[in-house]
Order: structure tokens, then sequence, then C-alpha cells
């Protein structure tokens, strides 16, 4: 089940089969890539009730995403250069444990100081999962079907969005926002067993020696593909997340919708996230960077969308599709570009690569929440839409 080396994400004829089990294997990676994602977006659907509860400000508590986000971005990069001979599957179920720590200590918060604690504690194990989610897939498939593996493990990442951070959102409605973060400690403990019993024993994979093994984190940042690469990643990522963050005050204000209409509208941005998962995977497995630009367009169109005519309804439900259509093939494009650029380091340039994507999710709630207390929700839009379009703008420039 386990392959001697990275299979290449665009490999050729050879063995077509693989097994209901290895299917599994990938599948369980996916559902905690899933919870992963969750738990960490969770804050955005039950933002006021959050803030409520624990007394502080909406703002201050879309700050709990800026903290997890700067933890995963140290973890993520370091955690390839740390583990050395240790089996990966056992690393994947201890982080999904420390993970579940994370989401109970959320659960039990009693005001800012235990939260910021419990983000950092999620932040360490959402790290270690994220930043091996895509290396470790292709090894559980046969080399025909790796790029299928990784968009299937990646799509936990949207599937939070399609169900993850709506369901949470709805039984934050029904039953308290505690009781979402403890639903999920209990499934990341399920998960932790399950990737111990599904998942085959992934040692590390032997680096090639000589020129490939240069491929470190610090030289593969000095590649200038590699750098303008993350550098776009960077600007989409804090452009989406300045917005996205904030968007139940923004449907609150702007739209004058009650919490119903928004987790159902929260469902649409995260069915139409799937289906941009599989599609721009599709896209990107033949041309990665075109796709990312794609993206790019589609994510600063639907902000400026919502900036420009929030107040109707219709539009606001159009645009919160292209958003989720477009944000939800980010990952998954982007991971394909980086991985891409350094085949045989595939652990070290997705840790690289989760890093700065979990470090801009940091920045665009921190910038969110500064321009929210500052300005209110429309300045967040706009300058969210002018982000994306920089973004677009060095997509479209930077050919080699």
């Amino acid at each position: 089940m386990v392959s001697a080396a990275p299979p290449t994400l665009d490999a050729g004829p050879g063995p077509a089969r693989t097994s209901a089990r290895q299917w599994t294997a990938v599948a369980v990676l996916s559902l905690a890539t899933f919870v992963v994602v969750t738990s960490e977006m969770l804050p955005v659907g039950v933002l006021t009730p959050m803030a409520e509860g624990l007394a502080i400000s909406t703002g201050t508590t879309g700050f709990s995403l800026t903290v997890t986000g700067l933890v995963t971005a140290v973890t993520a990069p370091a955690v390839p250069r740390l583990l050395g001979t240790v089996d990966r599957r056992l690393v994947l179920a201890v982080a999904m444990v420390v993970l579940a720590a994370g989401n109970a200590l959320t659960a039990i918060s009693g005001g800012f100081p235990l939260l910021l604690v419990s983000r950092v504690v999620l932040g360490l194990g959402m790290g270690a999962v994220w930043g091996l989610a895509a290396a470790v897939a292709p090894r559980l498939v046969t080399a025909r079907h790796a790029a299928t593996a990784v968009s299937f493990a990646v799509s936990g990442v949207a599937a939070a969005s399609v169900a993850g951070v709506p369901l949470g959102t709805l039984i934050g409605n029904a039953f308290g926002w505690r009781a979402a973060f403890a639903a999920l400690a209990v499934a990341a403990v399920v998960l932790a067993a399950a990737l111990l019993a599904a998942l085959p024993p992934l040692p590390p994979v032997p680096q090639p020696a000589g020129p490939a093994a240069t491929g470190t984190s610090e030289r593969l940042l000095r590649v200038p593909m590699v750098a303008t690469g993350l550098v776009l990643i960077a600007l989409l990522v804090t452009a989406h997340f300045a917005a996205y963050t904030y968007v139940r005050p923004v449907l609150e204000e702007r739209t004058g919708l009650a919490p119903g209409p928004i987790a159902a509208l929260l469902l649409v941005y995260g069915v139409f996230g799937l289906a941009g998962n599989f599609a721009a995977g599709a896209l990107a497995a033949r041309r990665a960077r075109a796709t990312v630009a794609s993206l790019a367009a589609g994510i600063g169109a639907a902000i400026a969308l919502l900036a420009a005519f929030g107040g109707t309804a219709w539009v606001t439900v159009a645009g919160i599709a292209l958003w989720g259509l477009a944000y939800g093939g980010l990952s998954v494009a982007g991971q394909f570009w980086m991985t891409r650029l350094a085949p045989h380091r595939a652990e070290h340039i997705t840790g690289l690569y989760v890093g700065v994507f979990t470090a801009a999710i940091a920045l665009g709630a921190l910038a969110g929440g500064t321009l929210v207390e500052a300005s209110g929700v429309t300045a967040v839009l706009w300058t969210a839409a002018a982000g994306a379009l920089t973004a677009l703008t060095i997509a479209a420039t930077r050919r080699r």
C-alpha cells in the first residue's frame, strides 16, 4: 500500500487498480482534514453568539483565527524536519488527539485567555495534519491515482465549508456554540483511532542524493517560481479571510438576514466550494498556474459583488456561490502548483505551502478584524477585493 517513492501527480500508464482498502485510507485522511479545517473555521459561523458568550467583541473573537493560523504556519514547515524516522501514521493520529484537546478547551472557555490557549493547541494539531495530508495521500494508492488521492485528501478543506461550518452553525444555533466545539473534539478522537486502523505504516520516504536533495524550505524559497507562487497564494488567502472571517456580520448588516438563512447561505457557499475543489483539481493537474489565476479572478469578482450590491438578496446569493466556487479550488490548485516545482520534496514543499497558507489566514483574520473595528464591514470587502486583484495581476504577469 505504500509506495517506495513519492509518485508524480500526473503519473502515466501503470497499475490501474487501487483497492477498496486503499481508498478507505484516503477517505479517512480526507475526513481528518475536514475536521481540522472545520475546527479552525467554525468561529466564522458562530462568531456573534461566541463573542456574546465570552463577553468580547466580534473583532476580538475573530482574532482567534489569527492565533490558530500563526501557530499552524510555524508548525507545518517544521514537522517534516522534526519527525525524522517517526511513522507518519502515528504522527497523524497523535495530531488529531491534540486537535481534540484544543476543541475541548474552546468549548469550556470562559474568556479570551483560555480561548487563546485553546487555539494555540488547535494550531499545533492542525499544522501536523494539514502539513502531511497532501504528501501522504499519493502514498496510499497506485501511482495512476495519485492526483485523485490528493484531490480527495484536500477536499476535506472544501467539505468543511460544505458541511462542517454550516453544520456547526446549526448545532450552535440549536444547542449553543460550545456544543459545536465539543462535537468536534469527539469527532477528532474517533478519527485518531480510524487513522491508526485504516492507514498502513508510513515511514519517511528516502530522499534523493545530489542536487535533488537541496530542497529544504530555505532553499525552496530561493527558487523564483516557488517564491512567486507563495506570494500569490498569500495575497489571495489574506484577502479571502479578511472578508470571510466576518461574513456573518456582513450578511447580518448588509442583507439583514437571520441566523437560519445565514446558515443556508453558508451551505450554498460550501456546496459550490466542494464543486470548485474537484473542478480546479482536474484543471490544475494540467495547468496549475492558469487555474490559480482564474480562481483569483473569481474571488475578487465575488467579493466586489457583495461590496457593491450586497443589499440585494439575489446578488448576495450569486456572490456567495461564486465565492465558494472560486475559493474552494484554491487549496488543491495551489498544492498541485507547489508540488510540481519540487516533486522529490513533497513533505517539505507541502509544509512550506501550508505554513504560508495558514499564516495568510492569520493575517487575513487580523486585518479584517482591524478594519471591522475601525471602518466597518464594507471597507473590509473592498480591501479584500483589491487584494485578490493584486494576486491576479501577479499571476497574469509572471509567466516564468
